[in-house]
Formats: structure tokens, C-alpha cells, sequence
């Protein structure tokens, strides 16, 4: 179900009233009737399902949802206040934007740039967000004139968004993502815990921790879903620092692939020469880098840990690669391919552990114990998860040891 994100000036008079305490102090300090503050405090009230206040004669307080709320929402303007500040430096004197620019943008104008940024047409965007082209013209042009710079750029192949839209692009994402994060804890905390976790999930971790720590953490929260996304690892990691994905997990990458995420470590396996059961290299008692050379085999694109790992058994011996290669990352298609021929791959043994339980796979004695990789997580370095992603980490955490 679509989270509805709430209006940006309501999440701004929110910030004031938990802040100054007082409607009084807050229609003073954001220049806005006392009125109007009240009706924009009860439509988040009625978003959310809960009080965000107590009222008592001193002043009002916020509830224990609105001290959730206020954390999530302080952190939200704080991307988006940010990003603002970077695209005013770097816009000339001329085109300088008013000082109070996050008082003016609303969450129309940022879903808006989101979705012409991502669809690269404003066509296609209008469709996405089921309003009329017009509408969402209308919208990025506004921030445009707020801004003081270009957004979206007329090209060959459509609309490109400029550096200035791709940074406020990427901040209102992770903006929108933390308001989500504060809808699902205030959700929880009323017992009715309804939230996504979203993971980007590498080959390995497809066929060993995560199902067993998806099928264990459902039973202690059954009304959660969970988003298994697949991809190759640059994709992932560019929907993780956008905030579409909360944690990645597969092989990690040594040094950090950037300055915005951490890694931890759960295990390190090795991998594995392996091919069908009976495949003739089965009946060798000794298997040399040049044997391994003289089938074909099925691996991984270049760039990866595994596919530089199957290079370095060649380039250490002294042997010419083998040049009849698949290149798949597809565990179906692997599978299949190694079956029905003598192909062979390199692969975790724990990927085909079904396969070779059943003996239509197997491990051929080639010994790769200096192979093994840390496999683990990677989250963003500002990423505070609510307290049932914490649940889930931790799971993953206590399974990944059945597997050290």
C-alpha cells in the first residue's frame, strides 16, 4: 500500500509547535494565523491516526507519537534543507532564491521533480502520478522559479534532469523515506504494524540467510512485508542511497563503495568448481588450473568478486583463460546450463546446496579456501532503522551464524 507523504508546510508548523510548545509562539515565529495551525495539526493527527500533542495549561507537549514524529520529520526537512542550501551556493547572484526556500516548496513540487527525474519525460511522470501533464509542468516549473536554476533539460531522448535536479532528487527520497519510517512507528506503536522492508538481495544471500530469516521474523510479524529486490549490484546500490532500498545484502566490497554507506560482515564462505554429478573431472584425483581450462564454464560479468576470482586460478597458474564462457548471473539458468553439459562454474556451494543434496550437482576437489568473501550487509551511514528493522538485522545477524 502507497504511504501518502504529507504536506511540507504541515510537517514545518508541526516542527514549530513541538518546538516552541505554544500555537501562539509558532503563528509568531512561522507568520501564519493560529487558525491555520491548528487545522494543518489536526489533518497529520488525522494521517496518522494518533494525537501528535497534550494540551495543558502551560503549553502543549508532544505525545509519544509526536516525539517519533518529531524526530523523523526534524531529520526529513534536514535533507531537504540541505540539498536547497547546496543548489542556492552554487546559483549566481542574479538567480539567488528567497532565504526561507523550504517555506515555500510543497510536496507536490517534490513529487513532481522525483518523478521527471527518475521517468526522464514529463509524459511518462504525469502517467506515474496519475495527474495530467499540465499539473506536473506546472510544478517543476514553479520549483524552477523558487530555485533559481534549471531543473530539466530538453534532449534527444527526452528530459534529463540537471545536477541541481538530481541532488534535491535524491534528498526529497530520503526525506520521503524517513516520513515513511516515522508513519510505520507511530503504526506499531498503536499494535497494528503494517510496515515494508525493503532489501536488495544478492545471489548468495537469495538461497541462504534470507529465507530462513524472512520465514522465522514472519512469524513474530506476520502483518509485515517484505521486498525482496534483485538487480546487479550497481543498481542496488544506487536505489540504497536514494533511500528505495533499506539494506543490501550479498558479497561486500573492500574498500566501501562509498562515503554514504557502511558495511558489516556476517560470514565469509569459499566458493566452489562446481558441475553436474558425474561430470568427468569427478573421477580425478588431482585437478590442475589447466584442466579446469579445457571446459567450457558458465560465471558472473566482470566486475565481480566472484568473476575476478575465477580469472585469478588461471592468471595464478600461469594459464590461458578459458574462452568458451557464459556469462550469467542467473542461478536458474546456471543450474540448467551445468545439467545438461560439462560446463562448469564458480559459485558458493552453499548457492546449489538443494542441487547438490539431491545429486544433480557437485563439488569437484579443487581447493579454494583463499576464495572466500565477506558476505554481508550494507545500510546508509544515516539510515535509523525503526525498531522492527531492527528486529530483522538482528535476525539476520543469528542466522548468518549457522553459516560461519
Amino acid at each position: 500500500m502507497e504511504i501518502a507523504i504529507p504536506n511540507l508546510r504541515h510537517l514545518r508548523v508541526f516542527l514549530a509547535v513541538a518546538e516552541l510548545k505554544s500555537i501562539t509562539r509558532a503563528s509568531e515565529h512561522i507568520f501564519l494565523s493560529q487558525p491555520a495551525i491548528t487545522q494543518a495539526i489536526a489533518k497529520l493527527e488525522a494521517l496518522l491516526g494518533s494525537p501528535l500533542f497534550e494540551r495543558h495549561s502551560d503549553g502543549m507537549y508532544p505525545t509519544t507519537a509526536g516525539e517519533v514524529w518529531q524526530k523523523r520529520v526534524g531529520r526529513a526537512i534536514e535533507h531537504i534543507q540541505r540539498a536547497t542550501q547546496d543548489i542556492v551556493k552554487d546559483s549566481s547572484p542574479k538567480e539567488r532564491a528567497p532565504k526561507n526556500l523550504i517555506a515555500l516548496i510543497s510536496t507536490t513540487q517534490l513529487r513532481a521533480l522525483i518523478a521527471v527525474s527518475e521517468a526522464q519525460n514529463f509524459s511518462i511522470a504525469s502517467r506515474n502520478l496519475a495527474v495530467s501533464q499540465s499539473s506536473v509542468h506546472r510544478a517543476a516549473r514553479d520549483l524552477e522559479r523558487l530555485l533559481g536554476v534549471v531543473l530539466f533539460e530538453k534532449n534527444s531522448l527526452g528530459t534529463s534532469a540537471t545536477k541541481a535536479a538530481q541532488t534535491l532528487s535524491k534528498a526529497t527520497k530520503l526525506a520521503f523515506s524517513e516520513l515513511r519510517q516515522g508513519i510505520y512507528e507511530i503504526n506499531a506503536l498503536q499494535s497494528k504494524d503494517v510496515s515494508m522492508i525493503t532489501v536488495g538481495s544478492m545471489p548468495l544471500a537469495r538461497m541462504t540467510i534470507l529465507p530462513k530469516s524472512i520465514l522465522q521474523f514472519n512469524e513474530s510479524h506476520p502483518d509485515v512485508n517484505i521486498n525482496v529486490t534483485e538487480g546487479p549490484y550497481a543498481d542496488l546500490l544506487h536505489h540504497l542511497r536514494q533511500g528505495d532500498i533499506d539494506i543490501i545484502l550479498g558479497a561486500l566490497r573492500h574498500p566501501a563503495p562509498a562515503d554514504d554507506v557502511v558495511q558489516e560482515e556476517l560470514w565469509s564462505p569459499p566458493l566452489s568448481v562446481v558441475a553436474r554429478n558425474g561430470h568427468p573431472l569427478m573421477d580425478k584425483d588431482t585437478i590442475s588450473a589447466q584442466d579446469l581450462a579445457e571446459y567450457a564454464w558458465v560465471v558472473p560479468a566482470k566486475g565481480t568478486p566472484t568473476r575476478q576470482a575465477f580469472e585469478d586460478i588461471f592468471h595464478d597458474a600461469c594459464v590461458a583463460l578459458p574462452k568458451r564462457l557464459v556469462e550469467s548471473s542467473s542461478q536458474i539458468l546456471i543450474r540448467e546450463l551445468l545439467i545438461e553439459s560439462d560446463r562448469l562454474t564458480l559459485i558458493s556451494a552453499h548457492q546449489v546446496e538443494r542441487e547438490i543434496n539431491i545429486k544433480l550437482l557437485d563439488v569437484i576437489n579443487f581447493p579454494l579456501e583463499h576464495t572466500r568473501r565477506p558476505i554481508g550487509l550494507c545500510v546508509r551511514k544515516s539510515w535509523l532503522p525503526t525498531v522492527t528493522q531492527s528486529h530483522f538485522l538482528s535476525l539476520l545477524r543469528e542466522i548468518s551464524e549457522h553459516f560461519r
